[in-house]
This record gives structure tokens, sequence and C-alpha cells, in this order.
């Protein structure tokens, strides 16, 4: 079968046609991916140029503020349209991967939302993106089932969870869907393929198309959402506002600009959700030129640091004040079967964790897992008996830019250093095999690992980050340890599995991109290329 097809006069998809394909790329689909592509590249590349602008302006002295311009928008009297019924309680949601059997397990979970995850979960393989499209078709219609290799039955429960669909960012191409020669958005292809073929269907079933809207940077970028959503409901012929979408506030820029975010998709907004992992690689990325502001070992990066508390008191009082859930952030732990001494503290962790989501006013939260659920869900049923909290307010809480661009002190710390390597590579390692969503060391990681793992060696290699042991961290001394590193996974895995993965690949990329004169803004842009 051929690798390359022509399917219409503007569109090239540069891959191996079967019967998933034939299912999901229909004529009339893609004449809509086209029509997306078409009335919207030119504004995309305008908004990633803006990006690149701006962190020129912060590299010339000028630090992130609430812009002056739309002090109007934040000082303003207004609400975002009535949040629909099926999610009015979302205070147990569950992310992962578009793979068949985790579709079903997470809309299964007893969760009530499943975000289904075309992003930081998924490694976009061509594969991986088609099949996860006909997964969450057939979920939709309460048509998908699977059969394990060892004849396990999964079919969906009576009550399931309400879908979400999270595309890939603004930032990321699809560079196996051509239009007029040029990439499609990943955003668009993910979004419009899932609009396409199930607005109808959703609606049918008293529930709608809602996503969530990652890695944006500006409210001129969920104007952009904004006017793609106006522009799909239009062409297919579906009421405005049926869409909603929650964006994931993970960029320090948008910190600063979340009341303008929720204006922009005013009739769309279904709140925001601290995204705190990608938050953390934002705040190092965007201040990678910036000795004086690198972080210390990512470990000691809590919750409680004034940075991030500051950012979550901001979100919650934005979202109320607006009308809109306040999302709290992900729990990454995984049940640990073989030791129930560490699997009590590790849930314990996810307890507390939760415990201060629902007391700082969060509405609901994340997990990575569907052991998860049982113990995030009974903290806000305990805490929180309505389906939400967003008539808590705060109104006396007067958070600055100071507050959000506040360090936190501490070490650097020879384990920090091989933890990066370490953890950062075992993720990379997955994700060039296909696999986004990864256990390391009881915990569920998925991309923003591997950045937080790459920025953080940058930032310290480049900027002579100093051990407590006295080793002073550059270059040399990253691209020494991570053939250590490499070696010690080597030793664990043995030979066979070892050269079996794409370790050697991830070491080689990791090596790089730490020795790279600019830090790479998304290491998954780069690792992109090698992946079919």
């Amino acid at each position: 079968m051929p690798n390359s097809t022509v399917t219409a006069p503007t569109v090239k998809i540069e891959a191996k046609q079967g019967a998933a394909e034939a299912e999901i790329l229909t004529p009339q689909a893609v004449e809509f991916l086209a029509s997306l592509s078409a009335q919207f590249e030119a504004e995309r590349q305008q908004l990633l140029a803006a990006r690149i602008a701006r962190g020129q302006a912060l590299r010339q002295g000028r630090l992130y503020d609430f812009l002056p311009e739309t002090a109007s928008v934040r000082q303003g009297d207004w609400r975002v349209a009535p949040i629909p019924s099926d999610i009015q309680d979302r205070r147990t949601e569950i992310t992962g991967p578009v793979d068949r059997k985790m579709v079903i397990n997470a809309l299964n979970s007893g969760a009530n939302v499943y975000m289904a995850d075309f992003e930081d979960s998924t490694a976009p393989t061509w594969r991986n993106l088609i099949d996860g499209q006909v997964n969450l078709r057939d979920a939709v219609r309460r048509e998908i089932s699977f059969a394990s290799p060892e004849g396990k039955q999964y079919r969906l429960n009576d009550k399931t969870a309400v879908l979400f669909v999270r595309p890939r960012g603004w930032h990321l191409p699809e560079k196996h869907f051509l239009v007029q020669g040029q990439p499609i958005s990943g955003s668009l292809f993910d979004f419009g393929l899932y609009f396409f073929h199930n607005v109808e269907a959703l609606r049918s079933r008293g529930t709608g198309p809602y996503f969530y809207l990652p890695k944006m940077e500006s409210h001129r970028e969920a104007r952009l959402w904004n006017s793609v959503f106006n522009f799909a409901q239009d062409a297919l012929g579906v009421p405005r506002g049926t869409i909603r979408a929650t964006v994931l506030i993970e960029t320090l820029p948008a910190a600063f600009e979340m009341d303008e975010i929720l204006f922009e998709l005013k009739d769309h907004s279904a709140g925001l959700n601290c995204g705190r992992w990608d938050y953390i690689f934002s705040f190092i990325k965007k201040f990678s030129y910036r000795e004086d502001l690198a972080l210390p070992d990512r470990s000691t990066i809590t919750m409680d640091r004034h940075f991030l508390k500051s950012y979550v008191e901001l979100l919650i009082e934005t979202c109320h004040r607006r009308g809109i859930h306040a999302m709290g952030g992900m729990a990454a732990q995984i049940p640990i079967k073989q030791d129930p001494v560490a699997n009590d503290a590790a849930m314990e962790r996810v307890r507390q964790d939760k415990l201060r989501e629902v007391k700082a006013g969060h509405d609901g939260t994340w997990v990575a897992h569907p052991g998860l659920v049982p113990v995030a869900k009974s903290v806000f049923d305990e805490y929180m008996p309505g389906p939400n909290q967003i008539a808590r307010r705060n109104p006396g809480i007067q958070i600055k830019a100071a507050d959000l661009l506040a360090v936190p002190d501490g070490d650097i710390t020879r384990k920090g250093l091989e933890m990066n390597i370490d953890i950062g590579l075992r993720y990379l390692a997955a994700w060039l095999d296909g696999l986004g969503c990864v256990p390391i060391y009881n915990l569920m990681e998925d991309a923003a690992t591997a950045e937080i793992s790459r920025a953080q060696l940058w930032q310290w290699a480049h900027h002579a980050g100093k051990m407590t042991d006295g080793i002073t961290i550059d270059v040399p001394v990253v691209q020494a340890t991570i053939p250590v590193i490499l070696d010690r996974i080597k030793q664990e895995l043995g030979e066979q599995r070892f050269a079996a993965s794409k370790f050697t690949e991830a070491g080689k990329l990791f090596e790089q991109m730490t020795a790279a004169k600019e830090m790479p803004d998304f290491l998954t842009s780069i690792a992109y290329q090698s992946i079919d």
C-alpha cells in the first residue's frame, strides 16, 4: 500500500492508509480539516511569532506583568455562560491516553470526567492518533469493547464519566496531513476530527463536545480557539456555545491573563485548570537565560511554595468571580500493589494533596490512575457537599506580579541532577517507542516530566549551577552523567531489553539539547521528527 495518498486537491496525507483511516479520514472530514487550516493557519503562525517576540522582550528586561490594555476586562463585572448540567459536578477527573483499554477503564473508573488526551500522555504517532479517534468515536456511541491477550473482556458500564478531549497545543504540527503543502496544526487536526465525527452523537445523548486546551500563552490564543469553535459550529449547523472548553493555565505568561482568557472564551468556557507540572516547566523555560531565576531540585518545588500558592489562589478567585470551575492539578501516584506500606504512604500523599486543593477552593481535581479515584473523591465528598464551590469567594486576595515571579530557594544536589537525567531518559525512550503515559518510580508520568528534567539540566549547565557536593554543573558534567545513568538502566533491564528500547536515541537527544546554545522550546517538537 503506498505511503502517500492524495485525497483532495489541497490535501496530501503522507501515511499508510488502512481501514481505520478510511473510517476517520472520510472525504467530508478531510474537507472540514482543510477548511479549518485554510481559515486559521495564518493567524496561528502570527501568534507563534508573537511568542518569540515576547521572549525577546523578556531578554531585554521586560518581565511579565498584568496587561494595562486589558485592565477593563479584569475590572469588569461579567460572567461566563451558564454551566451545562452534565458538568456541574467535576469533583474527580481522570486523565490518560486514547488507547482502547484506557478509554474504557477511564470511563468506567467512577470519576466524574475522563479527559482523553491527544497531547502530553499520547506520543503522536500516526497510528496512535487515528486509532485514538476510532476509539473515541466508538466510546461516544457506546460501541467500544476490548479483549486483552489473556481473554479478558472490557465494556462500558451503564454509568460512565463525561468525556473531555485534549488536542495538542498550538505549537505542534501534524506532519502527516498537509494542506497546501504545509502541515496542518496538530490542534486543528485533533479537535477537527473529534468534533466532526461526534458532535451530533454527543448532543443526542444529552452532553456535548467538551475540550481541554493546553499550552496557551495569551488571551489572543484563546481568541483564536473561540474563532475556531464558532467556525466549526457554523460549518456543521450546530448552535454556537455548544462547545465547552477548560483552559489549562500551564504557562507562566497565561497566569497573567486568566481573566482575559475566560473573557475570550466566554460563551464556550468551562473554566481553568492548574496544570502545575507544565507550569513549573514554563517557569524554568521562560527564564532559562537568567542565572538568578534558576530553580532548585524539582523534588523541593511543592505547591506550598509562594509562586505556586499565589498562582493557585489567583486562578480560583478569578474563576469563581466569573461563575465557572477552578480545577486542581494532577495526582500522578499509582497504586503500589507489591508493597502495602509504600502504597499506604502514597495514598496518604494523594489525600493530603487533595485536601489542600478542596480547602483552597478548587471545584475538582485530577488523578492519573483509576485506583486514585476513590481517594480523591472521598476528600471532595467530605469537604465539598455541593456539586462545586463556585459560590465561594475570596475577594480580598491581592496577587501581584512579584508573587507569581517569586523564585523558591533551595539546593541543587547530585541526586537531583541524576534524577532529572534518569526520569527524563526513561520517559523519552518510551515516548520514542510510541508510549506517552509511562509509570516511572510509582508515578504515572507524561511529557511534562521530560520537559522539566531537560529544562532544569539546561539551565543548571548553562548557568553554572553548584551542587551541594561542591561540583559546578556545566555541559560536560551533564553529558558525562548521561552514560552513567544509561548504564544503570541497562544493568536494571538487562542487555536484551535495553537493546530493544530507544534509550540510546534518548540519550543522544538529551546530550544535544543540553549542549544547545539556546534552550529548545519543546522537547516533543524535536523528538517528533524521530517517530512515524
